[in-house]
């Protein structure tokens, strides 16, 4: 008698831990397209690539046989931000859709990461050496072009002066610290960062957002990519603790505080957690 199989669907979180898995060959656009199955499940996460892949068509017909970098680069924006009208989602940035791709392609409003991941599926297709920078508080994009790097800004499609991003840098300056010189930006804000790290980012707004509306739910599914993608991210273990606290889930809550605690060392919310801790403990003995 033959055997019967069972096939079953991966969810969500099963599908992006096989996305993310590796470093050597992880897939950036489809990876950050599948974020949005935690609100729509049913997503058929392909459909992204399928269109970016169509863009890439249209964009790849337009460069014809030129091989000149610097004209490929402005092909691109050409057509992503003048003809195809990709911009920043200024009138509601905090509308978690703009971190959707699948949203982002419909309506062609993002944020700068999403519209960045985009911009750099279709840059890479016509053979650009473009990277992701992981600027603080803006991400931006990085081109290597025959005159040296050249930075742009995928929420305006500007190329940003380092006085602009000079001044982007000057309220995380620590109070009575003196103004860095005008232009003057450290290296370390404009190195390319790692697929991995922009789905971090793209994850960690998705974070703020849930945090800020209070929506527990949403932001624990957030939490479990978070670690599904950094699982040493102690933070996000305690960050996810809380959450787990918020919606009533003591036990899961204690467990992943305490995991925080046996690694925080002496950092400095140590007390405060280990006081939440003991209530938790307390609620579960109640």
């Amino acid at each position: 008698m033959p055997m019967a199989l069972s096939f079953r669907t991966p969810t969500p979180l099963e599908y992006f831990a096989c996305l993310v898995a590796s470093d050597e060959q992880f897939p950036l656009l489809e990876a950050a397209a599948s974020l949005a199955m935690d609100e729509y499940p049913e997503l058929d996460v392909q459909q992204v690539p399928g269109a970016v892949d169509h863009l890439l068509a249209r964009l790849k017909r337009r460069l014809a046989s030129t091989e000149d970098l610097t004209q490929r680069f402005d092909a691109l924006n050409r057509l992503f931000f003048g003809d195809l009208g990709f911009a920043g989602n200024l009138n509601h940035y905090d509308d978690p859709e703009n971190s959707y791709l699948h949203t982002v392609l419909r309506t062609r409003r993002g944020i700068p990461v999403s519209l960045a991941v985009l911009w750099l599926e279709l840059a890479g297709g016509i053979g650009l050496d473009a990277h992701g920078v992981g600027f603080p508080g803006h991400f931006l994009v990085r081109a290597q072009l025959p005159q040296g790097p050249v930075l742009l800004d995928p929420f305006t499609g500007q190329l940003p002066s380092r006085e602009d991003l000079s001044e982007r840098l000057e309220p995380l300056r620590p109070a009575g610290q003196a103004m860095q010189a005008s232009g003057s930006v450290p290296e370390r804000y404009l190195q390319a960062v790692t697929p991995r790290a922009i789905v971090a980012r793209m994850l960690h707004n998705l974070k703020a957002i849930h945090r800020a509306q209070e929506d527990w739910a949403r932001m624990l599914a957030t939490q479990n990519r978070l670690l599904v993608l950094m699982p040493q991210a102690w933070e996000e273990i305690r960050d996810r603790g809380l959450v787990h606290a918020e919606l009533g889930d003591v036990e899961h809550a204690v467990r992943d505080l305490e995991t925080y605690l046996s690694h925080a060392g002496t950092r400095p919310d140590r007390g405060a957690i280990e006081d939440r801790l003991a209530d938790l403990r307390g609620e579960l003995r109640g």
